[in-house]
This record gives structure tokens, sequence and C-alpha cells, in this order.
């Protein structure tokens, strides 16, 4: 946490290391496999007119289950971010339903809260940003993990499937009863 009121005018630069215990609690929350190595240094400067820069490089190393074939699947970070907060920023709303407008550039500040910045939720969400949503084996193919078919490697014909409404067009044909 970085207390903002105290922040002087050369800011602050924190070089973060993470324990054993908080790299599983990182695997646990984001759903990886494991999180053998993870660190990051970040700075932390206020700008003129109240804006809050939040600049860093994290590193570390993720294992995350391959989408085709759950088989372990490691991940090298080494990736730069970079956020502004502004301090008395008031988020756009829609003037219907009051919901949060997103603003579509995307350099725009981020509303700062209060006076106290917390850094370590800043680099565990960026750590989030930097996985691969869809961890790959490499070589690996989706036909790989399918199940082969019955009777070897020659596909057989499709079977002809019965239309839904065979039915109704033989009752088409059909002179009606009792006319």
């Amino acid at each position: 946490m970085v207390d903002l009121e105290k922040l002087g005018n050369s800011g602050a630069a924190l070089d973060i290391s993470t324990s054993e215990s908080e790299r599983a609690a990182l695997a646990k929350r984001f759903g990886f496999l494991d999180l053998p190595a993870f660190s990051a240094r970040v700075s932390v400067d206020r700008k003129p007119g109240g804006q809050i820069i939040v600049e860093g490089r994290l590193k570390g190393r993720i294992v995350q289950a391959c989408i085709l074939s759950l088989d372990p699947v490691t991940q090298e970070l080494d990736d730069a971010f970079r956020l502004v907060f502004a301090e008395n920023l008031t988020e756009d709303r829609d003037p219907e339903s009051g919901e949060a407008l997103l603003n579509a550039q995307g350099d725009a500040p981020e509303p700062l809260e209060g006076n106290m910045l917390d850094v370590g939720e800043i680099v565990a969400e960026q750590l989030s940003l930097t996985a691969d949503p869809y961890p790959r084996r490499p070589g690996i193919k989706l036909e790989d993990v399918l199940p082969k078919p019955k009777g070897g490697a020659r596909r057989s014909a499709p079977e002809q499937r019965r239309h839904p409404f065979a039915g109704l067009a033989a009752l088409k044909d059909k002179p009606p009863r009792g006319r």
C-alpha cells in the first residue's frame, strides 16, 4: 500500500518479491497450476493536475493447463505496464441506467478513491492480464485430442438421417379418411 499523502516529489520505487505462500494464493486465485516465480518493480509518481502514474515491469513464470490436452504449459513473463489514476475524477454515467460508461481512450485515467493506492493489487491484476488466456502445448492440434472415428482410419459415409418432417410429407400424399 502506498500512502499518496506521504508521496514525495520524487515518487516511490517498489521492488515486489513474492513468498511461496503468496505465489500459491495468486495461482489459486487466477486458476494457474503453479506460479514458481513472480516479482515486479514498480514506480509511483505524482504528476501535475492530480495524476498518479504507476509504471512497472513484472517478471515470472506461470504454469497453466493446456486448453486442449490439460497438460501443463509454462509461460515466461516479462511485461511492462503503465496505469494513470486521477484524483477527483468522476465516472461518466449513463443518464438512464446509471451504469458507469467505458472511456474509448486507452490511456484515459482511472478514478482514484481515497489516499491509499494498493500497488500489490495492481501488480496482481497485471499478472492476470499478462497470462495467456488460452495456453496451448506446442505442436498439439485439436485433432490430437478428439475421439478417433470407429472402424479405423477410414471414415464411413455419414448415415442418412430421416428428415424431421418426412412423416408430414407422407401424409400430404395420402387421401383423407372418411371423405
